[in-house]
């Protein structure tokens, strides 16, 4: 309406040619405005702007600890401590999703690719040997609801942000699978196969050409099976250092060419933050899952829950910014010279 009023006081105010095309632009325009409203007239709202959290809102600490849990077999009978029952395993797997963890990757721990939504404490899931009770698939290459990848997919299903992700380290044939369908579902679907050599072999008590090729070995065999899926971590069976440390890291036989982020223990306390100083890829410590009694429970991982979730050790608490290391101020001391730059302390 302005504009018609302005042509009317305007030099061209007496043109009804130059009135025609005003009038003509203010239909277009109402029209334009009208096909933008909704069926109620209205026109509809922008969605909400989100602002990340501050890091001192969530308490972020990405200096602090990280546990790396291990499991083996899943069974109804366990006959040893590196056993756990269906239940007991689910039961742990839900005190971590109430609790805030997100699972990640061996090797996101090893190169310090932690993508954690804020507030929320990554940790890693690890599987060693391969074994059936892990995962077992079923005639329609599905893991079982009664296998441990099974159980890992239905607590995630019950929550939300609880990544169905983890680590196998595996032997030779794991899973008593010949068809290799067990190996493609878990590259498929964002889990990790780690090298935990071919046959189990001792590393420690192996001569160092014996060791360097018990590890190359799985790594050829797996490379033959799924190529260009790569190999980045390796557990130590028996938590078992060969006797020239720097093999476990890297090295080469029979042609085969292996090199690994990150080098897994047997250990009984968590893991440093891979922005701290004391942070070291080739001996990464793991903690037993284990309940509250029985041997050596003190070191397991009912035990290190509780006092994570008490405070001492602090645990890694994400600020959701994957660029960038949040941590409050008096921890600076901790921090890798290497992570300096990235770093946000507040």
């Amino acid at each position: 309406m302005h504009l018609i009023g302005w042509c009317r006081c305007g030099s061209f105010g007496n043109s009804k040619r130059m009135r025609a095309i005003v009038v003509t632009f203010v239909l277009v325009l109402l029209a334009g405005c009208s096909s933008a409203q909704g069926s109620t007239g209205t026109v509809p709202a922008s969605p909400p702007l989100v602002v990340a959290p501050a890091p001192r809102d969530v308490k972020a600490n990405e200096l602090g600890v990280v546990p790396v849990l291990m499991y083996h077999g899943i069974v109804e009978y366990p006959t040893s401590v590196y056993e756990r029952t269906p239940a007991e395993f689910r039961a742990e797997l839900e005190r971590l999703a109430r609790e805030g963890y997100v699972p990640v990757r061996a090797r996101d721990l090893a190169t310090g690719a932690l993508d954690v939504p804020a507030g929320r404490h990554p940790v890693v899931l690890t599987f060693d040997d391969g074994l059936q009770s892990q995962l077992t698939l079923d005639a329609r290459d599905r893991p079982l609801p009664t296998c441990a990848v099974g159980i890992l997919l239905d607590v995630a299903k019950a929550h939300p942000g609880f990544t169905p992700t983890a680590t196998f380290f595996i032997n030779a044939h794991p899973f008593a699978d010949r068809t290799g369908k067990a190996l493609s579902w878990l590259t498929d679907n964002g889990f990790e196969v780690g090298n935990h050599t071919l046959a189990h072999t001792d590393l420690r008590k192996a001569k160092p050409r014996e060791a360097e090729r018990a590890i190359a070995r799985l790594t050829g065999w797996f490379g033959e099976q799924h190529p260009g899926v790569p190999m980045e971590t390796l557990a130590l069976p028996f938590g078992s250092l060969p006797r020239d440390e720097d093999l476990a890291v890297s090295g080469s036989a029979d042609g085969v060419d292996y090199r690994h982020a990150g080098v897994f223990l047997v250990g009984a306390e968590p893991a440093s933050s891979p922005h701290s100083k004391d942070f070291d890829p080739a001996r990464i410590p793991r903690i037993r899952s284990q309940g509250a009694v029985g041997n050596e429970a003190r070191f397991a991982s009912t035990a290190w829950l509780d006092k994570l979730a008490a405070g001492s050790p602090q645990r890694y608490t994400s600020d959701g910014n994957p660029r960038r290391i949040s941590f409050p101020r008096d921890l600076e001391g901790l921090l890798a010279p290497s992570a300096r730059q990235h770093a946000q302390p507040y």
